[in-house]
């Protein structure tokens, strides 16, 4: 009678030692200027706002999952300061340099390869500037690389309890943003395809599914009881990036770019070119492709697709290592092209400029949104002294036009005798709703009409003053003095909530 014998197990294939020397060096070169840079100008609007909704935990909000309030709100007991808040994102982006090397690593690279992807996230754009603002688009793409790197490195090691992590850091992701169910979406229709599909038979793999789903529960029923407003904020993204055709045509532009000239665009190309060549990896491949045409058709923000770079970094570092592109294409593994890179790209997304630089030099290269960041101290103090000059300030409420503005007030203004600002923006509508002995309203913002018919009167008081801090997002905006309520405020704000605007 014969011996049954189990099957032998898959071999794993070997990989190289991990570069320790050289992939930490490339962090810390990374984070030298995140580092000098993290307490300059001031909080970024949006921090603002995650400040204000951490003071007002739920398990859901109308723009977004939980995760990011509740951790502003973890290290705004650490410490008041815009540098303490953004550690988190320092530390999402520093691991995502090493995580890059180590999806190298995975994929056969040895150490040049894994210096190479960990130097080219190094100097994107999108990464350098996303470590100085704690905000969705610097964490969601480092869980992104996480999960990309748990993938690979089954891939390999076919050892399924990397597939039951995987959904743990989907659950993550998911109560970051809720794009991450569109990156799993779209590799099952790409693995569907053309595999591997033995990745979809793996009960490890509906395991970890399945700690995602239920961890997901919560924010679900939330958004269930509110009527699902997550929903709507797909069309007020889709105004912002440029109506209907604007952000389209600017999509595939800004995420090059974004993705660090020249290195992390011409190895962008090629490693997407590189995986949808591979057999076992062009299910990412077509994941990338399949994103990017989703998050067009939807009119989505060009940093969507930001949590693919990192595996399309390593397999084209992988590949120059071997030397397997032509010449043309080996320029970019020189420390040279590297060196350029750095030095267009951290002007363009840190601060590194003195404040007083930008009023006396306003050609200089700067970051996208560093007038968001200036200001905010000196805004609160001009609106709360016109607040302090109004004969019934006792029972008058603030309300802002944007959730940025009530952020700054509900940060800088409580100090100086303002109450606690309410918004219909956004989010913000939901954390606060005037006092019901507020007949008066002290509003600001450029546009004043939707109090008009609620109101007896209306009228300008003045504006926002943000003396030498400029460029400021706050300055000059109007202020309102409306009197003579109409109507109690659980019928008004309704009427004034635009969640979606």
């Amino acid at each position: 009678m014969g011996v049954t014998t189990a099957p032998a197990p898959a071999r794993v294939r070997p990989v190289a030692p991990f570069a320790t020397v050289p992939v930490a060096i490339v962090t810390a070169l990374m984070a030298i200027p995140l580092l000098l840079t993290a307490n300059r100008y001031g909080y970024f609007g949006d921090e603002l706002y995650f400040l204000a909704a951490g003071r007002h935990l739920a398990w859901g909000y109308v723009d977004q999952p939980p995760l990011l309030p509740l951790l502003a709100r973890l290290m705004d007991e650490l410490g008041h300061s815009p540098f303490v808040l953004r550690i988190p994102a320092m530390l999402a982006m520093l691991g995502g340099v090493v995580l890059t090397a180590a999806i190298a690593r995975e994929l056969g690279g040895g150490a040049k390869a894994q210096t190479l992807a960990a130097a080219t996230f190094a100097v994107s754009t999108n990464f350098l500037a996303g470590g100085h603002y704690l905000a969705t688009s610097t964490v969601d793409p480092f869980l992104w690389t996480l999960l990309l790197w748990t993938l690979v490195r089954w891939l390999r090691t076919r050892a399924d309890g990397l597939l039951v992590w995987a959904g743990v850091i989907t659950a993550a992701a998911l109560y970051t943003k809720f794009l991450i169910g569109g990156f799993w979406l779209a590799a099952g229709i790409a693995i569907l395809v053309g595999g591997p599909r033995e990745l979809l038979r793996r009960p490890a793999l509906w395991i970890g599914a399945g700690i995602a789903v239920v961890a997901l529960v919560p924010t679900l029923v939330w958004q269930a009881t509110h009527g699902w407003p997550q929903l709507g904020m797909g069309a007020a993204i889709s105004q912002e990036v440029g109506g209907t055709w604007g952000g389209r045509l600017t999509f595939l532009p800004t995420a090059l770019l974004t993705a660090g000239l020249p290195v992390g665009v011409a190895l962008l190309c090629y490693g997407l070119w590189r995986l949808l060549r591979d057999r076992e990896l062009r299910f990412l491949g077509w994941t990338v492709v399949l994103l990017t045409v989703a998050f067009l058709a939807v009119n989505g923000r060009f940093y969507y697709v930001a949590g693919m770079y990192p595996v399309c970094w390593a397999v084209a570092a992988v590949a120059l290592e071997r030397r397997e592109p032509s010449r043309r294409w080996r320029w970019i593994a020189t420390w040279p092209a590297y060196a350029v890179a750095a030095v267009l790209v951290v002007p363009l997304a840190l601060p590194i400029w003195p404040r007083a630089w930008l009023t006396e030099h306003p050609s200089l290269p700067t970051p996208l949104f560093s007038f968001a960041e200036i200001g905010w101290p000196e805004a609160a103090g001009s609106v709360a002294g016109a607040f302090a000059r109004l004969p019934g300030r006792a029972h008058t409420a603030v309300v802002t036009q944007t959730y940025w503005q009530a952020g700054a007030l509900d940060r800088f203004g409580r100090d100086l005798g303002l109450p606690e600002p309410a918004s219909g923006n956004r989010g913000y509508a939901t954390l606060v709703v005037p006092p019901a002995e507020a007949t008066d309203v002290l509003y600001v913002g450029d546009d004043p009409r939707p109090l008009l018919a609620h109101f007896a009167d209306v009228r300008p008081i003045g504006e926002v003053s943000t003396g030498d801090a400029k460029p400021s997002y706050f300055d000059h905006v109007p202020l309102w003095l409306a009197t003579g309520r109409a109507e109690p405020w659980p019928t008004l704000w309704p009427k004034l909530v635009n969640t979606h605007a």
